[in-house]
């Protein structure tokens, strides 16, 4: 696949992007204020079919948003995608999003996008997949929808069951890395970077274990909304080695969000870490400041997913076509990303 257009209003995901892929064009805009035609230099059917892949942003639809996008302005940015998908009409459609957002019907973007992809004649399939079933070492599950033009089209089949073939785990991705401090930098690698922790929370993580959490802290050391409620319990919570880590946000690499410590070292995990557990390629580079560059690895698609993702639809594309697919082969899709 050879990826030729992004499109994105965020600064510092496009420094990473454009450092990363400096073969693509990169387009910074609200995709709102772009017209449909404004991709037409990157558009060459010659090469072979196109793939449009959209990933709204999915705080909108979160299960952690109790409104569930009420007022979001970022809610209808799918449909904004769909306009392009309707000007262009690409042979095959990617779209990504967190679970849950395929429930909201009767009128939601998700709803309506679907309605759209009917009346051009796409075939398409949607379900929630989880990472680790790709690979990923990571609970992470995710909508995928998948659609084509051409032919009736599937959702990838699991490579990973935990049974026959087992999960990946933290130590497998993280196990390697130079160790650091809290608010540490390694010298080699500089998104190899840990945040500072308090005096407090230091202690905390002190007293807990592999794969624990508060339960195990003297209750001094609890939080006064924790005193009482049961719920929350990843909360300062330390990974375990063994497992997959659990589902990465956009603050992946804060102690106080979610079970983001380390499993063994007194520290939230890297920025390097995190990118590790979501299969980013250890000499991919982040911009932006150390919340900024956290934010796009909690927001992405986990890589090694994405490729799996990627070669089923090479699959699809050649069995039309009455050719096999080399996992190694790499140059003939043409690629818009938004």
């Amino acid at each position: 696949m050879d990826i030729v257009c992004a499109i994105d209003s965020d600064q510092s995901s496009i420094e990473t992007f454009s450092e990363n892929f400096p073969e693509a064009k990169v387009l910074q805009k609200n995709i709102e204020k772009l017209s449909e035609d404004s991709i037409e230099p990157y558009i060459d059917r010659r090469g072979g079919p196109i793939l449009f892949c959209g990933c709204a942003p999915c705080q909108p639809f979160s299960k952690q948003n109790k409104g569930r996008g009420a007022g979001d302005p970022r809610g209808g940015l799918l449909l904004e995608f769909g306009r392009f998908v309707r000007y262009w009409k690409p042979e095959y459609i990617l779209v990504e999003n967190v679970p849950g957002i395929q429930k909201i019907k009767y009128g939601s973007p998700f709803w309506e996008f679907l309605i759209l992809l009917d009346s051009l004649g796409y075939f398409h399939k949607h379900e929630v997949l989880s990472s680790s079933a790709y690979g990923v070492p990571q609970k992470r599950d995710r909508l995928v929808l998948i659609a084509s033009l051409l032919a009736p089209i599937t959702l990838p089949p699991a490579s990973h069951d935990g049974k026959t073939r087992g999960f990946s785990t933290v130590r497998e991705w993280i196990g390697d890395l130079p160790e650091l401090a809290a608010g540490e930098q390694c010298s080699e690698d500089p998104d190899h970077r840990s945040a500072n922790l308090s005096d407090l929370n230091l202690k905390r993580i002190g007293m807990t274990p592999i794969g624990g959490g508060r339960d195990s802290w003297p209750r001094d050391l609890w939080l006064d909304c924790h005193k009482g409620h049961e719920g929350h319990t990843d909360v300062y919570g330390r990974l375990h080695w063994d497992k997959p880590a659990s589902a990465l946000t956009t603050r992946c690499i804060s102690l106080s969000n979610g079970r983001f410590g380390h499993p063994s070292q007194n520290r939230a995990i890297s920025v390097r870490e995190a990118a590790c557990l979501q299969t980013f390629p250890k000499f991919y580079r982040f911009s932006g400041n150390l919340a900024a560059r956290a934010r796009q690895v909690g927001n992405a698609v986990p890589p090694l997913m994405a490729r799996k993702i990627g070669l089923h639809i090479l699959t699809h594309y050649k069995s039309i076509k009455g050719g096999s697919v080399n996992p190694t082969e790499t140059s003939f899709l043409n690629v818009v990303s938004s």
